[in-house]
């Protein structure tokens, strides 16, 4: 960082750099979160279907011995959509994807701020920083909080480097 910033701008650089950190890890959260989000939503859909389509065949089977594996499916074509609501996991998965890109792109907001301030002056600087905290805010108001595995997930990820620009 050069010398001849006022201490302010300095500081607000610094800070740009720590919101930059702040979306990274928020969005890598959500990003995870999507991804299981919308697995979970396929698989708690398609599941119940097959479930329920073998539960139907038993006018095809001869053999009363297959009735235990009819009466089993048809219990989990009823049950897995209740479990799916019980446990919270119907969260909007485009939701989910929004908050993470506005997240996405807030870090590429702060770090461009940071990177690219040289030579302004702190009115303009603090000005440019007001508007893209005020951005993070309105983000932050309307996100979901990413369960925690989701959060462990990102730190890991981050901390292995995946996210390092070459």
């Amino acid at each position: 960082m050069s010398s001849h910033l006022e201490p302010s701008v300095e500081e607000i650089k610094k800070e740009c750099r720590r919101l930059e950190e702040s979306c990274l890890y928020t969005s890598t959260s959500l990003f995870s979160w999507e991804r299981e989000a919308r697995a979970l939503r396929i698989a708690f859909i398609v599941v119940p279907i097959i479930l329920g389509g073998v539960a139907t065949i038993r006018p095809l089977l001869r053999e009363p011995s297959w009735d235990w594996l009819i009466a089993i499916c048809a219990l989990g074509a009823g049950l897995f959509p209740a479990i799916f609501k019980a446990l919270d996991w119907d969260v909007s998965v485009k939701l989910v994807g929004d908050s993470a890109n506005r997240f996405k792109n807030l870090e590429s907001r702060f770090r461009q701020l940071a990177c690219f301030s040289d030579g302004q002056q702190y009115d303009s600087m603090k000005a440019s920083f007001d508007e893209l905290y005020e951005r993070l805010e309105d983000a932050r108001a309307s996100n979901p909080t990413p369960p925690e595995r989701h959060f462990n997930k990102a730190r890991a990820k981050i901390k292995k480097g995946h996210f390092k620009q070459d």
